[in-house]
């Protein structure tokens, strides 16, 4: 007990932890919260579908002695494995100009191509236009129009990817030289090994024009149309793209001629075990002289371009219809020629229209044979000015195509029509009318079914009056 009002002094301090007991660590740092697992876009694809990125637009050529080319569309990405489109090609770009003597415009770039769906489920991407041909404002040639890419093939389930449309040709725009040739229309991709439809054919490119009016300038030939793509098990085949309008000429002379169209694509089959055919591209029109010739002894005029052909329509597998033909193109004018004291100017001859293309056959069980296209209209020939002038001849009717045949049942189809000749050129003679096209067989049926009615023929063509 201690002394009365006095407090017990202070013990001896205790050791930093109670006796038998390891020390506690000190606790580590927060780290961040773990993230939730992700999903694996090559298996699974995003919400809405993991879509391959576009390729990009590359930019035009540059305006040099010969114009510069287009750059490539970059190609579309392909899709994940389980769902998602493919991307779409990227255009080329266009050529570039000419503007010194001799020299060609810029060929244009090609576009690229449609990435391929996801192999489940998912659908092919669009290709990229081709780039247009560079114009060329001296002497020389208009750039070509380059190819439009291929659509892209779906996987398992889907659609192929439309085809890119080829570019335009360069024209000629400042002196003596030909337009451009246009580029031709990429294919459609393959629709899905299950089900799926065919990607359509991109369309043609035009023919660039002649538009300086140079002596014994043609214009430019127009690309053809893409073939449609097809089906593969169950699905319908895409159509064939048209084919490109043929480049007019304003050259002033008989040996210069005006483009001619593009041939339609064909058009692609339908599937294995159904599905219908896709239809053929419609021909281009040929192209059209515009302008008078006024010089040569005696002047003549120039010809126009004859008209494209049509595709022919896809066949069907099993069960289906086939693909109708596609349609010629019509031919184009002929040049006018002479001025009023010409003695004995002749009319540039009229273009040839273009044949049908022909109907595609019905699947082998079931199905009917598709029509066959039909054949264009010769072109008008062109005036004879002066005394003693003659006009030009109108160019011939394309000939119908002949009708697809039928499956075990059902129908053939009907034979395309040939086209009317084209009317003769007025003058002191006329010209003569083009002969008609002729009308094509119709399709056979096999063991139950109709055969298909024949094509009419087409008319002739009117001679003109004399003046």
């Amino acid at each position: 007990m201690g002394t009365p009002g006095c407090s017990a002094p202070a013990g001896p301090a205790g050791p930093a932890a109670s006796a038998g007991k390891t020390p506690r660590p000190a606790r580590p740092p927060a780290t961040a919260a773990r993230a939730a697992p992700v999903a694996d876009p090559d298996l699974v694809g995003d919400a809405v579908g993991r879509s391959g990125g576009a390729g990009g637009k590359n930019s035009s050529g540059g305006a040099t002695l010969t114009g510069g080319t287009g750059g490539t569309g970059g190609a579309g990405g392909a899709a994940g494995w389980l769902y998602g489109s493919g991307g779409a090609g990227g255009a080329g770009g266009a050529g570039g100009l000419n503007n010194a003597g001799g020299a060609t415009g810029g060929t244009g770039g090609t576009g690229g191509a449609g990435g391929s769906g996801a192999w489940l489920y998912g659908n092919g991407g669009a290709a990229g236009a081709g780039g247009n041909g560079g114009n060329n404002t001296s002497a020389g040639t208009g750039g070509v129009g380059a190819s439009g890419g291929t659509g892209g093939n779906a996987g398992l389930i889907g659609a192929g990817g439309h085809g890119g449309a080829g570019g335009a040709g360069g024209n000629q725009t400042g002196g003596v030289g030909n337009g451009g040739a246009g580029g031709n229309g990429g294919a459609g991709g393959a629709g899905g090994q299950l089900y799926g439809n065919g990607g359509d054919g991109g369309n043609g490119g035009a023919g660039g024009a002649n538009i300086a009016g140079g002596n014994g300038s043609d214009g430019g030939a127009a690309g053809h149309g893409g073939a449609g793509g097809s089906a593969r098990l169950i699905g319908a085949g895409g159509h064939g793209g048209d084919g490109g309008a043929g480049g007019n000429t304003a050259g002033r002379r008989a040996d210069a001629i005006a483009g001619t169209g593009g041939d339609g694509g064909n058009g692609g089959n339908g599937g294995l075990l159904s599905g219908n055919a896709g239809a053929g591209g419609h021909g281009g029109a040929g192209g059209s002289s515009t302008a008078t010739t006024t010089t040569g002894t005696p002047p003549t005029g120039a010809t126009g371009g004859n008209g494209g052909n049509g595709g022919a329509g896809g066949t069907a597998g099993f069960t289906g219809s086939g693909g109708i033909g596609g349609n010629g193109g019509a031919g184009g004018t002929g040049g006018n020629a002479g001025v009023a004291l010409s003695v004995g100017s002749t009319g540039g001859l009229g273009g040839n229209g273009g044949s049908g293309g022909l109907g595609g056959g019905g699947g082998s069980l079931f199905g009917n044979g598709g029509a066959g296209g039909v054949g264009a209209t010769g072109g008008n020939g062109g005036s004879g000015i002066g005394p003693a002038s003659v006009g030009g001849n109108g160019g011939k009717g394309g000939v119908g195509a002949a009708g697809g045949l039928a499956g075990q049942i059902g129908n053939g189809g009907s034979g395309g029509s040939g086209g009317a000749g084209g009317n003769g050129g007025t003058g002191d003679t006329a010209g003569n009318g083009g002969n008609g096209g002729a009308g094509a067989v119709g399709g056979n049926a096999q063991l139950i079914g109709n055969g298909g009615n024949g094509g009419g023929g087409g008319n002739g063509g009117t001679g003109a009056d004399g003046t």
